[in-house]
């Protein structure tokens, strides 16, 4: 085990004490990223055929598809911000939680004042970035369901088509399981002990799941409904049997199997740059060139350029730098969210002498307005807690949804109750000219954008809808005596998001300002894909006029459906991998890279 900062020459004290002050960075940089001297030769030196900007699930996507059939290729990952979790916050210890929002969250944009001045149970802003190692991935809600063809309205047929071939690859890669699959393996010797460390998705799961499915026809909006697919699979990394996904373990380990392979002569290095911000692609008659980075230019030379850094940075960093790329930021879409915690009486239920302790459901169910056909869903957990002083920090690191979660005062006082806690979406409409992404002209090139998003009259029918569909949710399909032992909760909307720290339980429903929350999540759509010019990047996910640059993650979203994006996300960018490799297979140097590897 090495204890010196840089040298065998400075180690262990001698000649002087060395180093003292070492920061986490540094650490890491030691270990797994570019130091500064590193980072010199690898911009002066070296020649990469990827570099990808970013390091969330599109970063880990396609550094590890490509590496798995070429681990010869040389890849170069810059991410804006430093090392902060080493995984999701959730499997973190329970003051982690604070982590989630606040500083946490960037906003490289200014937004509109017609945006900003709505008032309570409008849209009021869109979430922002997270800038560090891994990004979102560390503080997301982990539900990957599948899109069906219907879903994705509006979508090109062939990237329909190369989404659904890499399903199954990508939900390999994010570990997802069904949430009644989660426990389904374990005997009830191992049950029953699992049952005292954690929430268990048993009995209330399937029997919920069964009911909502027999109960559907009484919401006239739902489409389907299922178990909640949650990447929270055990995987190598984490060594346990529930663990929600994220990138910085897996992407680290990658770089240490890439390491060993070089060691080996049989692949090469993973190269990551921590605390590098991109704020320009240079480029030459729609050749990019270059990037103008913090840390200096990075000469690209032959390299493919990834973008992997989320919807609204690629798309400012392709506006500013491409000013002949047309239609960039004439769209956007993002979904709309309302919040409802609902309770009905553990008694009501035939199977409430079965249930444990502590029991967990998570379920999806996905709806339509009818005459617009535009969509939502429904994020539904479920908790059942005998015991909730003694059960809170359990409760709080088990639950399926990051923000939508039951707080202690909802709990304490629903000990004889089963807690519905709702997270409802809906599409906002990708068709609405009031909404966009333009530059200003101020400030640093990073952030000199407008955005705006502004809810229609097709957007308020789809929120009604939704509101409508999970009020019969919960009245009408899954309260086994009706509405009427139906309490919700009634607590003040903040600024920020929601806040269930403080209210009352109600047999009323909330009234709109008290349910629909300001923030946009999953926003898309500002450089959506299309055949030929028919969108701002084509089938072959590179922008219009541009040679050697890719766009991934939800800014290729023609529309946005309702549908959480991560996992089709990550589909899309394991095919353009596949593309990629295909396109470079019968060239010389991959055959070259082909037999070194062979005969090493």
């Amino acid at each position: 085990m090495k204890t010196f900062s840089s040298s065998p020459n400075l180690a262990f004290g001698y000649p002087t004490p060395g180093p003292q002050y070492p920061t986490p960075q540094k650490v890491m940089d030691h270990i797994f990223f570019l130091s500064e001297a590193d980072w010199k030769h690898a911009r002066e030196q070296e020649q990469f055929d990827y570099i990808i900007i970013g390091s969330g699930f599109c970063s880990l996507a396609f550094a590890e598809r490509i590496l798995a059939k070429t681990p010869m290729a040389k890849i170069l990952i810059l991410e804006r911000g430093p090392f902060f979790l080493p995984e999701h916050f959730q499997n973190l210890p329970l003051p982690y939680q604070h982590t989630l929002g606040g500083l946490s969250e960037t906003f490289p944009w200014t937004l509109s004042r017609q945006t900003a001045a709505q008032p309570a149970g409008n849209i009021q802003f869109q979430h922002g970035m997270v800038p560090f190692f891994g990004g979102r991935s560390i503080m997301w809600s982990a539900w990957c369901p599948r899109p069906t063809q219907e879903e994705m309205q509006y979508w090109p047929k062939e990237t329909i088509a190369a989404a659904h071939a890499h399903f199954d690859s990508a939900e390999k890669l994010l570990n997802v399981v069904p949430a009644d699959k989660i426990d389904q393996d374990l005997d009830p010797t191992q049950l029953q002990f699992v049952a005292k460390q954690r929430p268990v998705y048993k009995v209330m799961q399937h029997q919920l799941q069964a009911m909502l499915k027999a109960n559907l026809n009484k919401i006239p909006s739902a489409t389907r409904m299922m178990a909640a697919p949650l990447a929270v699979g055990a995987s190598e990394q984490e060594g346990i049997d529930f663990a929600k996904f994220s990138t910085p373990a897996v992407l680290l380990d990658l770089a240490s199997k890439q390491a060993d392979l070089s060691a080996k002569h049989q692949g090469s290095p993973l190269k990551i740059a921590g605390e590098c911000v991109v704020n320009l692609i240079y480029q030459q008659e729609g050749v990019a060139t270059a990037l103008d980075t913090s840390r200096g230019v990075v000469n690209i030379g032959n390299a493919k350029l990834i973008l992997a850094m989320g919807t609204i940075p690629p798309a400012t960093l392709l506006m500013n730098s491409f000013p002949g790329l047309t239609k960039a930021g004439e769209r956007f879409t993002a979904h709309f969210i309302t919040s409802v915690v609902a309770r009905i009486p553990r008694r009501d239920y035939a199977f409430a002498d079965d249930l444990e302790e502590l029991e967990l459901a998570a379920i999806y169910l996905a709806g339509a307005n009818a005459k617009s056909g535009m969509q939502y869903h429904v994020q539904l957990s479920v908790l059942s807690d005998r015991d909730p002083q003694k059960n809170a920090r359990k409760a709080a690191r088990y639950m399926p949804d990051v923000v939508a979660t039951a707080s202690l005062a909802q709990l304490t006082s629903s000990e004889d109750y089963l807690v519905f806690v709702c997270a409802v979406l809906g599409e906002l409409d990708f068709k609405n000219p009031d909404n966009f992404l333009r530059l200003n002209g101020a400030g640093h090139p990073t952030m000199n954008v407008d955005l705006q998003a502004l809810a229609n009259e097709k957007d308020l029918q789809t929120w009604d809808t939704m509101d409508e569909g999970t009020f019969h949710m919960l009245e009408q399909a899954l309260s086994p005596q009706g509405s009427q032992r139906v309490e919700y909760w009634h607590g003040e909307p903040t600024k920020g998001g929601w806040s269930t720290t403080e209210g009352t339980w109600s047999s009323e429903q909330p009234p709109i300002p008290l349910r629909r929350v300001g923030g946009l999540v999953h926003e898309g759509s500002l450089l959506w894909i299309g055949k030929g010019t028919e969108g701002v990047v084509g089938l072959d996910y590179r922008p219009n006029g541009i040679e050697n640059v890719y766009v991934t993650g939800g800014a290729l979203w023609p529309a946005s459906g309702s549908w959480n994006p991560t996992m089709t996300m990550v589909a899309l960018t394991q095919d353009l991998a596949d593309q990629l490799l295909a396109d470079t297979e019968s060239t010389p140097a991959a055959v070259g890279q082909v037999l070194a590897a062979t005969l090493a």
